[in-house]
C-alpha cells in the first residue's frame, strides 16, 4: 500500500461507514465528485487549503462559508476534521480513496475514456457497451476526458487494460514499426 494510502484510507473508510450508517452513500459519492472537480479546476483553492501559512481556523471558516449549504453535515464534519488535523491539503487523495473503496465494495469498474473531442450522448452509450464487454462487467463508471493532442479517436483505460484507438497512437505504432524495419 502506498504511503499516501496509509494516511487516506482510515479517513475514507470511516467516512464511508458514517455515510452507510446514515443512508447517505449516494449523496456523499456525488458530493465527493463535485468537490474533486472543484479541487482540480481551482488550483488557488487547493493551494490555499494545502498552505501551512493559512491558519486552521481560517481554513475551517473558509470551508464553512463555501460548503455549508453545498454538502451534507457529515461531509462538512469530514472537511473540518481534515482541517483540524492538518490534512485538508490532501482532501483530493482522501476523496479519491473514498471513491476507490466505494467502487470496490460495489464491484464497479472505472473506465477512463480520453477522446480527441467531446463525445455526444449516443457515442458515450455505444462506447459504454463495448467497454462493458471488454471489462466483463455491467457495473461500470465512465470518466470522460478530452485531449486534443490525440488528433482523433480515443484511449480507454479499464484497470490494467488499455485500448488505444487514437490517431496519435496509430502514428506512434507506425513509427515504431518503421524503426524496426530500418
Amino acid at each position: 500500500m502506498p504511503l499516501l494510502n496509509t494516511i487516506t484510507t482510515p479517513y475514507a473508510e470511516a467516512f464511508l461507514q458514517v455515510a452507510e450508517g446514515r443512508n447517505e452513500v449516494d449523496e456523499i459519492i456525488s458530493q465527493s465528485k463535485s468537490i474533486l472537480e472543484l479541487w482540480h479546476s481551482c488550483p488557488e483553492f487547493s493551494e490555499a487549503m494545502a498552505s501551512p501559512v493559512l491558519e486552521v481556523q481560517a481554513k475551517k471558516a473558509a470551508i464553512e462559508k463555501i460548503f455549508a449549504k453545498q454538502v451534507s453535515p457529515s461531509f462538512l464534519n469530514l472537511l473540518k476534521l481534515l482541517a483540524d488535523r492538518q490534512r485538508i491539503g490532501i482532501l483530493n487523495s482522501v476523496l479519491d480513496r473514498l471513491l476507490e473503496l466505494y467502487r470496490e465494495q460495489r464491484n464497479i469498474a472505472l473506465a477512463t475514456v480520453t477522446s480527441a473531442a467531446p463525445l455526444n450522448e449516443e457515442q458515450q452509450v455505444e462506447l459504454l457497451k463495448k467497454i462493458q464487454s471488454v471489462a466483463g462487467t455491467d457495473n461500470l463508471e465512465l470518466n470522460l476526458k478530452v485531449d486534443p493532442g490525440l488528433i482523433g479517436g480515443f484511449i480507454v483505460n479499464v484497470g490494467s487494460k488499455v485500448i488505444d484507438a487514437s490517431l496519435s497512437g496509430q502514428v506512434r505504432r507506425l513509427g515504431l514499426s518503421l524503426a524496426k524495419v530500418s
